[in-house]
């Protein structure tokens, strides 16, 4: 994510239901052979940057690749690059800057996956990470493997089960400057187990981690490093046993009320309702016409992006 906004968001997000597209489809951008796929280098100029935790890249596993360049270019004015060797992987344009990758993957007959975001995490030693998250009830799902100009990556869940990837840039990572409208600005991670999982994150990228006050049953984390905060974590209501625990990213958008509208009349649909975070601004989370759950996000330019004390 170029001029990635990781900014201290407290996110009510004890409301959102989206079930995880598990390693049969989260994995797949990870399995494909390097010498079939050119990924182009995460930062542009390299920055010798890198930032342990942060969220650096987001790939879109969809089962319709035309429906969805029709809808986020749409909705985010995105535009999209073909990839050599990848015939069914393009890169999204924010401003002719690279936000992410939307891959199409067909979902196989009579399984039920929903197609998903999936979130990259910055290391710089995936063969650590590995070991650190196998040795703390996490999985391996997919990798480690190379990308010419991009790096090494690989696909893993955690011990609650949602699916996360890493990426060692070979180019460093993007600077911490705040998101644009139409880039990438925070994302959250929605777990049954919250002290559980914010020791593993803790363990694996040594963040910081900052409980907030919380006016409802569900505990609500953010996740920290170089003095940005990088995700929220937050715990699912005591009502919410058949939801499945994952990643959601959010997009930075003028209006969440108007984004959310064009959303419908693109195809898609609201999934959280625009409301008032606890911040003053809105937020919303809406599905593309695949069912990909994607979260809106107001933010004003004076905000903090301080991580909390």
């Amino acid at each position: 994510m170029n001029r990635n906004g990781d900014r201290f968001r407290r996110i009510p997000l004890q409301a959102l239901c989206a079930v995880a597209w598990l390693a049969a489809g989260g994995a797949s951008l990870a399995a494909t052979p390097m010498a079939e796929l050119s990924l182009p280098p995460l930062a542009q100029p390299a920055t010798g940057e890198h930032h342990l935790g942060k969220i650096i890249w987001v790939d879109l596993v969809t089962p319709d690749l035309a429906s969805a360049k029709q809808f986020y270019a749409g909705l985010f004015g995105w535009t999209f690059q073909a990839v050599p060797g990848g015939r069914d992987y393009v890169v999204a344009l924010a401003d002719g800057q690279p936000v992410g990758g939307l891959l199409q993957r067909a979902i196989p007959p009579g399984k039920q996956q929903q197609p998903l975001w999936l979130t990259f995490l910055a290391t710089s030693d995936v063969a650590a990470v590995q070991r650190n998250v196998l040795a703390h009830g996490g999985k391996l799902l997919s990798g480690p493997r190379d990308y010419p100009q991009r790096g090494r990556q690989a696909v893993f869940s955690d011990p609650d089960g949602a699916v996360f990837a890493v990426l060692a840039s070979s180019s460093g990572d993007p600077s911490d400057f705040l998101a644009a409208p139409g880039e990438w600005i925070w994302s959250s991670l929605l777990v049954r187990n919250p002290d559980q999982e914010a020791m593993f994150y803790k363990t694996v990228f040594g963040y910081d981690v900052v409980d907030l006050p919380s006016e409802d049953s569900a505990k609500h984390v953010i996740l920290s490093s170089d003095d940005f905060a990088r995700a929220g974590l937050n715990s699912f209501p005591g009502d919410a046993r058949r939801r499945h625990p994952h990643w959601l990213n959010f997009v930075r958008v003028e209006s969440a009320d108007a984004a959310s509208a064009k959303a419908v009349a693109l195809g898609g649909r609201v999934l959280v309702e625009p409301r008032i975070d606890r911040h003053g601004g809105k937020l919303a989370v809406v599905a593309d016409p695949s069912g990909a759950p994607v979260g809106l996000m107001e933010w004003s330019d004076t905000d903090t992006q301080q991580a909390p004390q």
